[in-house]
């Protein structure tokens, strides 16, 4: 991949050797995250608790992308609870409440920010098991206000040199995407969490998947797929509004 050419938050795979640094990563997702605020706003969900916006494909993009932001009082869950639950094994905590993933293995630990993941997922029929492998860096600021992101980047284990790590994905077809989520404390005492997205779940989708119970369903894994709408030829997006009301009630549901 020639860096110049190809922006670092695509859905364009990385091997892990030409995963970049840290730091490098976190920039580019909070440049991605400060462009966001111009983005065109969509509908709101959940007595407009959560707004969602979105960014047609532009130049070195391979998808669209699409964000939700939500603002959450202390007593639905502190900025400490957040972090802690989408920081630390945020794919181990996601298939708590995300019945669609089967299962979730960390790869390959590279720091204790950042690691690679591989998820399996499995859908009602026709549509056949995804397998999406990802590296998430993690950094937390304690400056004021208080800010915390969380990075997914594609991966690519089908390299000779990974041939060990492809060991631990499942078989299923390979999904990719790319994600920045950020949660800030903000001066009323509540946190914001706002996550960007852009994505491609892989193979073909049927046309009837843009019915709204397996929609629900889709858009709980917080990824995006597409239908091509052959009568007004367009592409409909499929939203991850689902999983912040999921995350909530799953966190409520643990013990204290």
């Amino acid at each position: 991949m020639d860096p110049k050419s190809t922006p670092l938050l695509t859905i364009t795979p990385l091997k892990p050797s030409e995963i970049p640094p840290e730091e490098t990563i976190i920039a580019e997702a909070t440049k991605l995250v400060e462009d966001s605020l111009t983005w065109k706003s969509g509908k709101s969900f959940f007595n407009n608790s959560v707004k969602t916006i979105y960014r047609p494909k532009g130049p070195g993009d391979g998808a669209p992308w699409y964000a939700r932001i939500s603002e959450h009082t202390p007593q639905e869950a502190t900025f400490d609870q957040f972090w802690d639950k989408l920081a630390h094994d945020k794919p181990i905590n996601e298939k708590q409440f995300i019945h669609e993933i089967q299962k979730v293995t960390k790869v390959k630990e590279l720091s204790p920010t950042s690691s690679i993941w591989t998820m399996y997922y499995t859908f009602t029929p026709p549509v056949a098991p995804r397998v999406f492998t990802a590296v998430q860096v993690i950094h937390l600021s304690e400056t004021t206000p208080r800010t915390g992101y969380i990075v997914s980047l594609a991966i690519d284990l089908s390299s000779q040199e990974d041939e060990e790590l492809q060991k631990l994905e499942e078989k299923g077809i390979k999904g990719r995407y790319v994600s920045v989520e950020r949660i800030v404390e903000l001066e009323n005492g509540n946190t914001e969490w706002r996550m960007a997205t852009s994505s491609t779940p892989g193979g073909s989708i049927p046309n009837f998947i843009v019915e709204s119970t397996m929609a629900k369903k889709i858009a709980a894994v917080s990824f995006f797929f597409f239908s091509n709408n052959i009568r007004y030829q367009q592409h409909l997006p499929l939203i991850d509004i689902q999983d912040v009301p999921q995350f909530l009630k799953w966190f409520h549901s643990l013990p204290n």
